[in-house]
């Protein structure tokens, strides 16, 4: 297949070259394990973040690099994958919304690895519309009392901080959501359960409450610009989560592949059968296409344009042709893809999710045509 990366700094091939053969030498040989006994990915993140891995959004690397840099580790264990970009996005927010004294208590650590990050912004009655949230934050001298409950966090009840939106000015709607940090340990605040998942296994999110005061300096920019930093971070995920789609595609198709070649059918390869080439001549270009869409908004983020509706065209195209590929690469192993043995069910369940986190494709074509008709 094209080399679309071709054309990244140097720094940047030789980054994404090191993380391969990290991934593959390490990353991926625990991915069965970690789906099986749904441990969390503690030792893959301590791998990555020994490459420089966990901070690689932070200005290490470019907007095309980090895209296929996260494309590598999700077609090595795409749960690894869901708790680092998960990281990013509390990283993500402290760059965009924070100020210099904020970023410099928390940015050093999460950048290196000592730290883990989790992004609290969904809620039960507020999933998709995140200014219809219940979660408050009032004023009580030098701290603010947060209260409320998130779900759906990924990393949240192991993560050393966590960037936690909640409604400071009930009468501005969205205009009126702030963000703050909350670190761990912080008295009244309760990590619940841990949701047990279609896919990801490793990769947990959890259910989460508040009821503690947070002190005016973990206040993650001004008042009131919450959901400005949320939109403006869930842009920069959604174009990971495309990333993570085209590195489980590709590893699926990479796993058709091999099955062609090598399975014996009435004395011949699979592949020899034209029906057998055409159906993988489809997935290939579904997933090029996906790289190539992918590849605009990564473009725009570089230079500083705006990308929203880029990386919602990103994440809509690729989150549906995962599951196109993946489905296409169980049914060319038959009946061996649907057993355990095989790596073809665990992406097909892992690639599930992206339809619906960081925006479901239904708020992917709202904010699609919402551009096209401004």
């Amino acid at each position: 297949m094209t080399d679309l990366f071709h054309m990244l700094p140097d720094e940047d091939r030789a980054f994404c070259d090191m993380l391969s053969r990290i991934c593959a030498d390490k990353i991926a040989p625990l991915a069965a394990e970690t789906d099986e006994t749904s441990a969390f990915v503690h030792r893959q993140l301590a791998t990555l973040a020994a490459a420089g891995m966990m901070g690689a959004n932070l200005h290490v690397l470019s907007a095309q690099g980090l895209l296929r840099a996260v494309e590598i580790v999700a077609g090595a264990c795409a749960s690894t994958a869901s708790a680092l970009t998960a990281h990013y996005l509390a990283t993500d927010s402290l760059l965009l919304g924070a100020d210099p004294a904020l970023q410099d208590r928390f940015l050093p650590a999460a950048s290196e690895g000592r730290s883990l990050g989790a992004f609290a912004l969904t809620e039960r009655n507020a999933g998709s519309d995140p200014a219809d949230m219940r979660t408050k934050a009032s004023r009580e001298g030098a701290f603010y009392r947060l209260k409320g409950a998130k779900c759906f966090i990924s990393n949240g009840g192991l993560a050393d901080f966590l960037v936690v939106f909640a409604v400071t000015n009930p009468e501005a709607g969205h205009r009126g959501i702030s963000a703050f940090v909350v670190e761990k340990g912080t008295p009244g605040f309760l990590p619940g359960r841990v949701e047990k998942t279609m896919g990801l296994k490793g990769g947990h999110v959890w259910e989460l409450e508040f009821d503690c005061l947070i002190p005016v300096e973990n206040r993650v920019g001004a008042e009131g610009t919450g959901f400005k930093t949320a939109m403006q971070v869930l842009d920069r995920g959604r174009l990971e989560v495309a990333a993570m789609c085209i590195g489980i595609a590709g590893a699926a198709l990479g796993a058709a592949t091999d099955w062609a070649k090598t399975r014996i059918i009435g004395g011949e390869p699979l592949a020899n059968r034209q029906g057998i080439r055409w159906q993988m001549a489809d997935m290939a270009t579904d997933l090029q296409a996906a790289r190539l869409l992918a590849l605009e908004p990564a473009r725009q983020r570089q230079t500083g344009m705006r990308f929203s509706q880029a990386a919602s065209m990103a994440k809509l195209y690729a989150s549906e042709m995962v599951a196109r590929v993946t489905d296409a690469a169980l049914q060319l192993h038959g009946g061996y893809g649907f057993t355990r043995d095989m790596p073809l069910e665990r992406f097909a369940r892992d690639c599930r999710i992206m339809r619906i986190y960081e925006g479901s494709s239904e708020i992917q074509r709202t904010i699609i045509a919402g551009h096209l008709l401004q």
